[in-house]
C-alpha cells in the first residue's frame, strides 16, 4: 500500500474534499468543473490507493465513513498548503499581463464597478478582468478572487485590507409615487407611506430600531433581499426605500427625501491575499479601483 500512497496525487485529494463537502458526485463535479464519471473514478482510485473505504453510498448521496472522517482534517490542511503554494508562486510574477479576478456584491458589481472597470481596461489593456457578482463572501485565500470590494473588513489572516471611505445612504422614492401618495415632510410621515424593506435580511429593521423606531417586518408592504431588485422596485414607484445615494441619486425621476434622518454609512474596503497584493497587475488594479471608487465615497474613520 505504501507505493500506492506515494503515487497519490493532489487531484485525488481535491476530489475527496469536494465530495466530502457536497455529499454527492454530481455536486462535487459541478464545483470542480469536471464530469461525474471522472469524479467517480477518482474516488474509487483514492480508495484503492489507501485500501480504505472513504464513503458510504446512501440513497441521497455519499456519506463519509469513519476512516474518511478521520482523514478529512488532514486533507483540508493539504488544500490550505497547496493554495498557499499557488498564491506564493503567483505572487512572484513581475509581468503586468494577465488576469485579475474581482468580487463584489451584486449591487456594487451591477451599478458601481462597470465604469471603473472600463477605465481600468483603457489604462491597462494587458490586464484582463473577471468579475464575480456575489453576495456571499468568496474565499480570497483559495483564489476564488484576487481582490474583493466589501462592505466590511475581512478578518481572515494573511489578508491585506484598506478602508477607502463610506457610501452614503438616503431615503428615495420616484417622483410618480410621490405625486400619487404625497411628499413626506418629516420622518414620522413615512408611517403613512408604502415602505420597501428586506425579506429575511434584518439590516433596515435593526437600524430603524436603533434610531428609536418601533419597526416591524410588517411595516414594509414589499420585501425583497435582492439589492438590484430592491432598487428596481423603488424606481418603479412601488414605494419609499433606502439605497446608496451614488446610485439612485443619479437616476432621473428619483427623489432623495430630506427627512432629517441620520442614516448609517456603508464602509467600503478593498481586500486581497497578502501573498498576491504586490503582484504588479494586482497592485495596479487595486490602485485603479481605489481611484475609481473615491469620488463616490465620503471619508471617515474606518469602522472596527
Amino acid at each position: 500500500m505504501a507505493n500506492n500512497i506515494d503515487r497519490l496525487d493532489w487531484s485525488l485529494i481535491r476530489a475527496f474534499l469536494a465530495v466530502a463537502d457536497t455529499g454527492s458526485l454530481s455536486a462535487a463535479a459541478r464545483r470542480l468543473g469536471t464530469s461525474q464519471p471522472t469524479l467517480g473514478r477518482q474516488i474509487r482510485q483514492i480508495e484503492a490507493s489507501l485500501d480504505l473505504p472513504l464513503f458510504l453510498r446512501r440513497p441521497r448521496g455519499l456519506e463519509l465513513t469513519d476512516s474518511g472522517a478521520a482523514l478529512l482534517p488532514h486533507a483540508r490542511q493539504m488544500a490550505e498548503a497547496m493554495n498557499a503554494f499557488a498564491l506564493t508562486a503567483a505572487g512572484q510574477t513581475e509581468d503586468l499581463r494577465g488576469t485579475v479576478r474581482l468580487t463584489a456584491s451584486t449591487v456594487v458589481a451591477h451599478y458601481v464597478l462597470p465604469p471603473i472597470i472600463a477605465e481600468i481596461r483603457r489604462a491597462e489593456p494587458l490586464i484582463q478582468i473577471e468579475l464575480i457578482a456575489s453576495d456571499s463572501s468568496d474565499n480570497l485565500l483559495f483564489r476564488e478572487a484576487d481582490i474583493a470590494v466589501r462592505m466590511y473588513r475581512s478578518t481572515q489572516l494573511d489578508i491585506i485590507t484598506r478602508h477607502l471611505g463610506d457610501l452614503r445612504l438616503g431615503v428615495f422614492a420616484s417622483r410618480g409615487y410621490l405625486d400619487r401618495h404625497g411628499w413626506p415632510q418629516q420622518a414620522t410621515d413615512l408611517m403613512d407611506h408604502d415602505l420597501i424593506g428586506y425579506d429575511r435580511n434584518d439590516l433596515i429593521l435593526r437600524h430603524m430600531r436603533a434610531m428609536g423606531w418601533p419597526a416591524t417586518r410588517e411595516m414594509f408592504v414589499i420585501r425583497c433581499d435582492s439589492q438590484t431588485t430592491y432598487m428596481a422596485l423603488v424606481q418603479a414607484g412601488c414605494g419609499i426605500g433606502f439605497a446608496q445615494v451614488g446610485i439612485l441619486g443619479g437616476i432621473p425621476d428619483m427623489v432623495e427625501l430630506d427627512l432629517g434622518l441620520e442614516l448609517p454609512h456603508l464602509p467600503v474596503w478593498l481586500a486581497a491575499p497578502q501573498a498576491m497584493r504586490n503582484t504588479p497587475r494586482i497592485a495596479r488594479v487595486w490602485d485603479l479601483l481605489a481611484d475609481g471608487l473615491a469620488p463616490r465615497l465620503v471619508q471617515g474613520r474606518p469602522p472596527h
